[in-house]
C-alpha cells in the first residue's frame, strides 16, 4: 500500500508539473499551421565537381543556414533531400521571392588583407558584433517583430563596417581554389582548423602571407561579406610566406566551432550553381482552419473512447479513462519540454497515439476477466491481467517503435513530425498504462464499496464469482 501511495504521489506531480509546462510553454507551429514559404534548392553538378556526395551536400546546407539566420526566421526547418536536394521551410515567411534571392546564389569565399593601422577598430566592430550576434539569438526565441529587425540591421551595419577595414587581393584568393577545410585538436581543449588549396591557390596564398607576415595585419576569411576569422600570420613567414598549399586557422575553438567552420568554408567553396527547384506559399488562414477541424477530430475521437471504455469495461474502463487523460497532459507537456515543432500530420500521429493508448488497457482488463472467470480473487485477477498483458503490450509497442524510427531516418519533414509524434506518444502511453492505471485500479479495489465483481466483469457466472478480498 505504502508503493501506491508513492506512485499516487508521483501522478499528482507529474500532472500539476505537465499544466504548469503546457501553460508557460509555447508549442511552435509548423509550416502548415502557421503559414510560410517553403523552398526546394536543387544542387547541381559542375565540371570540378561532377558528382554530388553527401560531403558537399551538407557544406551547402551550412550555408544555406548561414544566410537563414540573416533572415531572422524563427524555427525555420532546413534538411537534406535524397542525394541533390535541400528543402527549406520558413514558417512566417509570406515572401518566398525575398527568401529565393537569399538562397538562390552560390556561396562566396574570399580571403582579403587589412588595411594599415585598422587593428584597434577590427577588436572593436567584433567585439560588437558578438553582442549584436548574442541579442539575436535571444529574440530568435521572441516575437517582436521590430526588435529583430533592428538587430539584423545593426549587424548588417557592422558586417559592413568590417568589410570595408579589408581590401580584395590582386588577384583575389577566393574559395574556388579552396580543397578542404576540416578541424583538428590541438593541445589541450582547443581545436585549430586545417585548410587546403590547390597548386594556383597555394601560390596566391603563399603570397597574401608574406606580405602581411609580422604587420599585426589580419588575413580576413569572408564567407557571402561577412568576416568568419581573422588570423594573423607571424614574422617567421616573411622571407617566402607560408607554402605547402595549407594552412592553420588558429584561435579558442571548440571541437563543434571549429568543425563548423570547417563546414562553412567548404560550403563556401563549392564551385556548384544551385537553383530553387520548388516555391510554395502556405497561408495562414490554412494553418487556422486546419488547427480548428484537428482540435475538433482530436476532442470528437477522444470523446468517443472515453464513452466506450466506460460502456464496456465498466469501473476499469473508468480508471482506462483518467489515465487517457493524465496521458494527453503529459504528452502534450513533453511535447513542449521537447521543443517539438507541430505540423498537421504531427497533430495527427498525437490523435492516432491517443486511440492507440487505450490498447494496453483493453488487454490489461480482458486479461483480468479470463482471471476472474477462472475463478480467482479480484485482487489476484488484477494483479495477474497486468502481468501477464505486459509481454504482449511491450511487443506492440517496440514494434510501433520501429515504424517511427524507420519513418523518422528515411522521411522528410511532416512524416518526420508524424513519426516523433506517435513515438512520444506510444512512449508515454506505456508508463501511463502500466503505473497510473495500476495504481488507480488497485486504489479501487482497496475501497470496499467499489470491490465488486460486477463493476468489473458484468454477468459472470454465479458458480464462477471470485472472492472480493484480496
Amino acid at each position: 500500500m505504502q508503493r501506491q501511495r508513492s506512485l499516487l504521489i508521483l501522478i499528482l506531480v507529474l500532472i500539476i508539473a505537465a499544466f504548469t509546462v503546457i501553460a508557460t510553454i509555447p508549442i511552435p507551429l509548423g509550416l502548415d499551421l502557421r503559414g510560410g514559404s517553403q523552398l526546394t534548392i536543387q544542387v547541381k553538378p559542375s565540371a570540378e565537381i561532377p558528382k554530388i556526395t553527401e560531403r558537399e551536400l551538407e557544406g551547402v546546407k551550412r550555408v544555406v543556414e548561414g544566410r537563414i539566420n540573416g533572415l531572422g526566421v524563427s524555427e525555420p526547418v532546413i534538411q537534406t533531400v535524397g542525394s541533390d536536394k535541400i528543402l527549406v521551410q520558413l514558417p512566417g515567411v509570406n515572401d518566398p521571392e525575398q527568401a529565393e534571392r537569399v538562397l538562390g546564389g552560390t556561396a562566396q569565399l574570399e580571403f582579403r588583407t587589412q588595411k594599415p593601422n585598422t587593428e584597434t577598430q577590427l577588436l572593436a566592430f567584433q567585439a560588437s558584433r558578438a553582442e549584436l550576434k548574442a541579442k539575436q539569438e535571444e529574440l530568435r526565441k521572441s516575437t517582436d517583430k521590430a526588435a529583430i529587425a533592428k538587430n539584423q540591421e545593426d549587424l548588417q551595419k557592422n558586417n559592413q563596417a568590417i568589410a570595408e577595414l579589408f581590401e580584395s587581393t590582386n588577384p583575389p584568393l577566393s574559395g574556388k581554389y579552396l580543397k578542404d577545410a576540416y578541424g583538428e585538436p590541438t593541445q589541450g581543449k582547443n581545436w585549430h582548423v586545417t585548410i587546403r588549396f590547390d597548386q594556383k591557390g597555394g601560390e596566391l596564398f603563399a603570397n597574401l602571407t608574406k606580405n602581411l607576415a609580422g604587420t599585426g595585419r589580419a588575413i580576413g576569411v569572408f564567407l557571402d561579406n561577412e568576416l568568419i576569422s581573422a588570423p594573423s600570420v607571424g614574422i617567421e613567414f616573411a622571407a617566402a610566406g607560408i607554402t605547402g598549399g595549407s594552412a592553420i586557422i588558429t584561435g579558442r575553438f571548440t571541437a563543434q566551432e571549429a568543425n563548423d567552420l570547417g563546414v562553412q568554408l567548404r560550403g563556401g567553396a563549392l564551385p556548384v550553381p544551385v537553383e530553387i527547384a520548388e516555391r510554395r506559399t502556405v497561408g495562414a488562414t490554412l494553418g487556422k482552419d486546419s488547427i480548428q477541424s484537428s482540435i475538433y477530430a482530436g476532442v470528437g475521437g477522444l470523446t468517443l473512447v472515453l464513452i466506450f471504455m466506460v460502456v464496456y469495461y465498466r469501473l476499469p474502463g473508468l480508471i482506462a479513462d483518467v489515465s487517457l487523460v493524465i496521458y494527453s497532459l503529459l504528452t502534450w507537456a513533453t511535447f513542449a519540454l521537447l521543443g517539438v515543432t507541430l505540423t498537421l500530420p504531427g497533430i495527427a500521429g498525437f490523435i492516432l497515439s491517443i486511440g492507440m493508448a487505450v490498447d494496453a488497457n483493453v488487454l490489461i482488463f480482458e486479461r483480468t476477466r479470463e482471471e476472474l472467470r477462472a475463478g480467482k480473487s479480484l485482487y489476484r485477477s488484477v494483479e495477474s491481467g497486468f502481468y501477464r498483458a505486459f509481454s504482449s503490450i511491450l511487443d506492440s509497442n517496440v514494434t510501433t517503435w520501429i515504424a517511427c524510427a524507420a519513418l523518422f531516418w528515411l522521411g522528410s519533414g511532416l512524416v518526420k513530425g508524424f513519426a516523433l509524434t506517435l513515438a512520444l506518444g506510444v512512449a508515454v502511453s506505456m508508463f501511463t498504462a502500466i503505473t497510473c492505471s495500476r495504481t488507480l485500479l488497485f486504489l479501487a479495489i482497496s475501497i470496499p464499496s467499489l470491490r465488486k465483481t460486477e463493476l468489473f466483469c458484468p454477468n459472470l457466472p454465479t458458480s464462477n464469482k471470485a472472492e472480493v478480498t484480496p
